[in-house]
């Protein structure tokens, strides 16, 4: 069963920074996409960037909101993506879900994803 395990939220102040991990296990991730989403009670759910795993791979994708503040990395051995976040503003505030796709469409589409994490918090207060 592939589970996708979330760690790194929390709360921090306006402009600091935050690091996310997602590591997935019981999956094949080369050449398929892990990243992140988030969600706002009562809002819908956004993409926010995906990238695409595999050592010959370096594909990236952000959403406009996040892009020149978050940065999305990996690492292949270990299965796991990162997902830097910096310039925190309180919109950011969000629960931040990991997640993996055979493409980077659910990303662009705000769509649902094939694999899901529990998710985890992030609260940014002025």
């Amino acid at each position: 069963q592939v589970q996708l395990m979330e760690s790194g939220g929390g709360s921090v102040q306006v402009g600091g920074s935050l690091r996310l991990s997602c590591e997935a296990s019981q999956y094949s991730s080369g050449g398929n996409f892990m990243g992140w989403f988030r969600q706002v009670p009562g809002k819908d759910r956004e993409g926010v960037a995906t990238i695409r795993m595999g050592r010959y791979f370096d594909y990236k994708y952000y959403d406009h909101s996040v892009k020149g503040r978050f940065t999305i990395s990996k690492d292949d051995v270990k299965n796991t993506v990162y997902l830097q976040l910096s310039s925190l503003t309180p919109d950011d505030t969000a629960m931040y879900y990991c997640a993996a796709d055979k493409t980077s469409g659910p990303w662009k589409t705000n769509g649902p994803a094939t694999y899901w994490g529990q998710g985890t918090q992030v609260t940014v207060s002025s």
